[in-house]
């Protein structure tokens, strides 16, 4: 509990100084437990012009619940930012990014605009498809079971700013992770950021950057330094702008933004 309580104080405060020092406004995917556990530290959020946007009520995994649980939580939280912020929210990613087979069909009819919880693509913005259909494998029956093609993948009507685990700090930098146990190099980490920058710069007329960062590990002292230079990195190239995930998907939806098409599958 107390690095939850260091990522919300410590952490947030040295996230939005940063922000402030760069003119940077960003998203913020807050579980409502936390906005109000802890809302004099989010109406810096709020007060500062950054979005709030849905991360469950407790950071639970809709995967894992019901339904019925899903929508209460939604609505749930629906309520408590419209009435911290003033206004719906407009945004909502998975904890963990883990969807269940209903997210797509909850957001549409809760009226959202946008997710962050899949990786169709990496870096361009998509209209979101659907569950579709795909056959297990179940070792118990013949093989020609489950040796089919899985289903045509259809949009719905929520945009897609995709997830991205290789843009994200807590895989890498927080203690308990298996992967890095919190103790990679930030300089490693900062590596392969710039190396996808450079990548999707120089190949893609435009794109997005979605960077996910938690208080509780980029609010560290040696992460918020690398965080600093990347974005100093980052501004060093041209027509480079910082904006929100709700402006990215309203870019998207106007037309502004290109984003792609994702296809795949076939009709059965």
């Amino acid at each position: 509990m107390s690095r939850g309580v260091f990522g919300a104080t410590v952490g947030l405060d040295r996230v939005l100084k940063l922000f402030e020092k760069y003119n940077i406004k960003a998203t913020f995917f807050t579980p409502c437990h936390t906005l109000e556990s802890f809302p004099e530290q989010l109406a810096k959020v709020r007060d500062a012009g950054h979005e709030i946007g849905m991360h469950g009520y407790t950071h639970e995994f809709v995967s894992d619940v019901s339904e019925e649980q899903e929508r209460d939580i939604l609505a749930k939280c629906i309520d408590v930012m419209t009435k911290f912020t003033g206004k719906k929210p407009r945004g909502w990613t998975a904890p963990a990014w883990t969807p269940s087979a209903k997210t797509v069909e909850i957001l549409e009819e809760a009226g959202i605009l946008y997710d962050h919880s899949h990786m169709h693509h990496d870096c361009q913005p998509y209209w979101l498809p659907h569950k579709n259909s795909v056959t297990e494998i179940n070792l118990k029956m013949k093989a020609e079971h489950w040796m089919k093609p899985m289903t045509a993948l259809q949009p719905s009507k929520i945009i897609e700013i995709p997830a991205n685990w290789h843009l994200d700090d807590w895989p890498p930098l927080n203690v308990g992770q298996i992967v890095g146990q919190g103790f990679v190099d930030p300089d490693v980490v900062l590596k392969l950021w710039k190396r996808q920058f450079d990548f999707y710069y120089r190949e893609y007329d435009s794109f997005i950057f979605p960077i996910s960062c938690h208080p509780q590990v980029t609010g560290k002292a040696q992460v918020i330094l690398m965080q600093e230079e990347l974005i100093e990195y980052i501004n060093s190239h041209e027509g480079v702008e910082w904006v929100t995930f709700e402006e990215m998907a309203r870019q998207f939806r106007d037309g502004e933004l290109p984003g792609v098409t994702v296809n795949g599958g076939v009709d059965l």
